[in-house]
């Protein structure tokens, strides 16, 4: 996607620096800064700190992140060493193990002085993986769109979306804003309802900034706001991410999402999840007990960031520190919440067989 009309992705190898690069989201939107990984502890730093985030993002991040340490160190005990720093950086996300899992299979099996090629160029196919996988989604969630809307055509579709899971939670096109970006290309006229996503405001900051740039129209809303909008007809159809989804179909996302899917459920307002099959987690069934929810720092929810009227970014706190803070990062939403999956193969129904349909897709194709 572009930035001020320059194609950016969230990650990318600088050749002249030999390593890759990264925007800080944690800057966004009132700067925008670029940082270089220089080695495996600044990849799982950005990880952690969410200078990266969304998880095809964050897998895209650890296999860059296990290049460099094999360039540094190709033996086995420095693959291993760094597998195991990457994976305790955020317990959630699936596209992490997988993404380490994927990188450390292969690159085991290579002769030490081969290693760090190999590792690098299997984190550039990852990457370039990806970008065609949530084009895909995007191809697939368009045609739902005009499947469950086709009188919409004349008129703005309007989509309510929660978090970020645009480009910028990817390494490009984004899952849940993919379809949107297409039905742009496709001159479909649609309105983004953005929840602002407390506590780290992910889509004031960051799905605002995506739709502003690229010049779709949308309107920020906090977060309580989108029942409230069902409930009037305001909505047409809700689209998410996930950062983990079983393989029966219940969707681990940003916290508020299932409260959003109860919103939706209630008003028959259709929820579609979008993510990439590499986001599915085939060894789980049960969401609510087998999924590790993450607990986060209590500054987040106890301060902000913000613009002062002179220009400079600060933090202010919202209450005293006498208050406990609880601040679980996601939140489960039960299959039979879910329209539809929107995935890089398809789409299906939010179960075993519908998952299972595709995977054995892939397999047969």
């Amino acid at each position: 996607m572009k930035v001020d009309g320059v194609h950016y992705r969230s990650i990318w190898f600088d050749e002249a620096a030999e390593r890759p690069r990264i925007i800080d989201q944690t800057e966004l939107p009132h700067r925008f800064e670029e940082r270089v990984l220089e080695d495996v502890g600044s990849a799982a730093e950005a990880i952690r700190t969410m200078r990266v985030r969304g998880a095809p993002l964050i897998g895209a991040t650890a296999a860059y992140g296990l290049a460099l340490a094999v360039a540094a160190d190709p033996k086995t005990a420095s693959l291993d060493a760094a597998a195991q720093q990457l994976a305790e950086t955020r317990p959630t996300a699936v596209n992490l193990r997988w993404a380490i899992e994927r990188v450390v299979n292969v690159v085991r099996g290579a002769e030490e002085p081969e290693r760090a090629a190999i590792a690098l160029d299997l984190a550039k196919q990852i990457c370039d993986d990806d970008v065609a996988a949530c084009e895909a989604i995007g191809d697939y969630g368009l045609a739902l769109l005009r499947e469950h809307f086709p009188e919409k055509r004349s008129k703005p579709l309007q989509i309510l979306t929660h978090c970020n899971a645009g480009w910028l939670a990817t390494v490009d096109w984004g899952t849940a804003l993919s379809p949107i970006y297409k039905a742009q290309e496709a001159g479909l006229p649609i309105h983004v309802w953005v929840d602002e996503t407390r506590p780290r405001n992910q889509g004031a900051s960051l799905t605002a900034f995506e739709l502003r740039q690229a010049g779709i129209p949308h309107t920020v809303i906090v977060d309580n706001a989108g029942g409230h909008l069902m409930q009037r007809g305001e909505v047409d159809a809700v689209i998410v991410g996930s950062d983990r989804t079983t393989s029966t179909g219940d969707v681990c996302n940003k916290i508020g999402t299932y409260l959003k899917a109860l919103a939706a459920h209630d008003n028959d307002v259709p929820f579609f999840v979008a993510l990439p099959l590499s986001t599915v987690d085939w060894e789980i069934s049960d969401g609510l007990r087998e999924i590790p929810i993450e607990e986060r720092s209590s500054s987040e929810v106890r301060e902000m960031d913000g613009l002062t009227t002179s220009g400079d970014v600060e933090t202010i706190s919202l209450f005293p520190e006498e208050s406990p803070v609880a601040n679980p990062a996601f939140d489960v939403t039960p299959a039979r919440y879910v329209t539809a999956l929107i995935t890089d193969e398809g789409t299906c129904t939010p179960d075993r067989a519908g998952l299972a349909a595709l995977r054995q897709s892939v397999a047969v194709g």
